[in-house]
C-alpha cells in the first residue's frame, strides 16, 4: 500500500510499504480522509520519531475486513478512530480514560502507525462510527473539535466571557463550541487575518490581532473586569502571563496548547490576588467525539472553512515544507480513499 513514512534522513516520504496482516483481534479500515495537526508537525520538526513511522491520527475511515475475535462495529461502518484504555484503572474510573496508563494503544501519534495511508490497522475499541448525515471530511476532524471540547470541560461552569487565544484549527473550534455553549462575549487573539475571519464565521463576537498595541485594552473593553475563561491556543508562552493580566477575579487559564520549554510567571502574586484558577488540557475522550459527532450531524459543528489546503495523499512531503512547516496553512485535509 503507499503512505507517508517518516524518514530520518528525508523528513516525511511517500512511499510503497507492506499490506497489513490483520490478527484475529484486529481490525482493518480504508482510510478516507485524515487531516495533519500541529502535534504531527511537531514530531516531524523535532525528529522525535522512529524510522519508518506512519503519522496521522484525525482519520475517517470504512472498516473493510475484521479478525475472528474482533468484535465492534460490523464491515462496512464508517469509523473514526480514537486511542484504547482499560476501563479498569484509576484514571478510567475517575471518568479521564484519555490518561489510561494501563493499555492505551495510538494510531498515528504512539505506538501504532496512523492514518497516512491508504489502511491502518486498529483495535476494535478504537473505533467510533460515525453518523448519518456526517461527510469523511468532517467525520475526520471531528477530533479537532474534540481536542476543543476537552478544553472546556477542564474548566468549572460554563458562563461568562471567554477568550481564545490563538485561531490555528483547535483555537476556531473552542470559538465555535464557546458559542454553542452560550459564553459571552467570546473574542479571539489572532495575528493572521484570514483566521480572524475564520471565527467570524464562527460566531466570535469580536477578534482583534494581538500584536496591535492596543490589543490588551479593546479585549478588557469587550469583557470590563477580565474573563471568566481564557484558552491558550497557540503556544506562545508570552500568553500566559498576558491571560494572567486579562483574566477577571476568581477567572480560569486552560492551557490547550503544548509548551515544550520552560515557563515562568511575571506577576505571580497575580495569581494569588485574583484567585486565578490556572490547568491544562491533553487529548480528548470518546465521548466529546461522539458529542462533536452528533453536533456535526445536527448541523451545528462544520469543519470544511477550517480547511485551507486539500490535497492527495502523494502531496504530503510537498505541502509539509511549503504550507506547514512554513506555517502558510490553517488546516492540511489529505483525500487518501473513498469518501463518504
Amino acid at each position: 500500500m503507499k503512505a507517508v513514512v517518516f524518514r530520518k534522513d528525508r523528513g516525511l516520504v511517500y512511499e510503497e510499504v507492506p499490506d497489513y496482516t490483520v490478527a484475529e483481534d484486529e481490525v482493518l479500515v480504508k482510510t478516507a480522509n485524515t487531516g495533519f495537526c500541529g502535534s504531527d508537525h511537531s514530531l516531524v520538526a523535532g525528529g522525535h520519531l522512529a524510522d519508518g513511522y506512519i503519522l496521522g491520527h484525525e482519520i475517517s475511515a470504512v472498516i473493510v475486513e475484521k479478525g475472528a475475535a474482533a468484535d465492534g462495529p460490523p464491515v462496512g461502518t464508517r469509523v473514526c478512530i480514537r486511542p484504547t484504555y482499560c476501563g479498569k484503572c484509576a484514571n478510567c474510573l475517575s471518568g479521564r480514560p484519555h490518561l489510561c496508563r494501563v493499555h492505551r494503544r495510538t494510531a498515528g501519534i504512539g505506538d501504532l502507525p496512523g492514518g497516512f495511508a491508504e489502511y491502518v490497522k486498529v483495535y476494535p475499541q478504537m473505533l467510533i462510527p460515525i453518523p448519518d448525515g456526517v461527510d469523511s471530511r468532517n467525520a475526520a476532524l471531528a477530533e479537532t473539535f474534540a481536542a476543543a471540547l476537552h478544553g472546556i470541560n477542564c474548566t468549572s461552569d460554563r458562563k461568562g466571557s471567554a477568550l481564545v487565544m490563538g485561531g490555528g484549527p483547535i483555537g476556531l473550534c473552542a470559538v465555535r463550541l464557546l458559542k454553542i455553549f452560550g459564553y459571552s462575549p467570546v473574542v479571539l487573539f489572532e495575528p493572521v487575518a484570514s483566521k480572524r475571519d475564520i471565527a467570524v464565521l464562527y460566531g466570535a463576537d469580536q477578534v482583534f490581532d494581538p500584536l496591535a498595541k492596543d490589543a490588551d485594552q479593546k479585549a478588557m473593553a469587550a469583557a470590563p473586569g477580565g474573563y471568566r475563561k481564557i484558552f491558550e491556543c497557540s503556544g506562545v508562552k508570552a500568553n500566559i502571563n498576558r491571560a494572567v493580566l486579562l483574566a477577571e477575579d476568581a477567572g480560569e487559564i486552560c492551557i490547550v496548547s503544548m509548551i515544550f520549554s520552560p515557563v515562568s510567571l511575571e506577576a505571580p502574586f497575580l495569581v494569588n490576588l485574583k484567585e486565578i484558577r490556572l490547568t491544562a488540557s491533553n487529548s480528548n475522550t470518546h465521548a466529546e467525539n461522539i458529542q462533536c459527532l452528533n453536533w456535526m450531524a445536527q448541523g451545528k459543528l462544520d469543519a470544511r472553512p477550517l480547511i485551507s489546503d486539500y490535497e492527495p495523499l502523494s502531496r504530503l512531503p510537498d505541502v509539509y515544507r511549503e504550507r506547514i512547516d512554513t506555517g502558510l496553512a490553517v488546516k492540511v485535509l489529505l483525500k487518501i480513499g473513498k469518501e463518504f
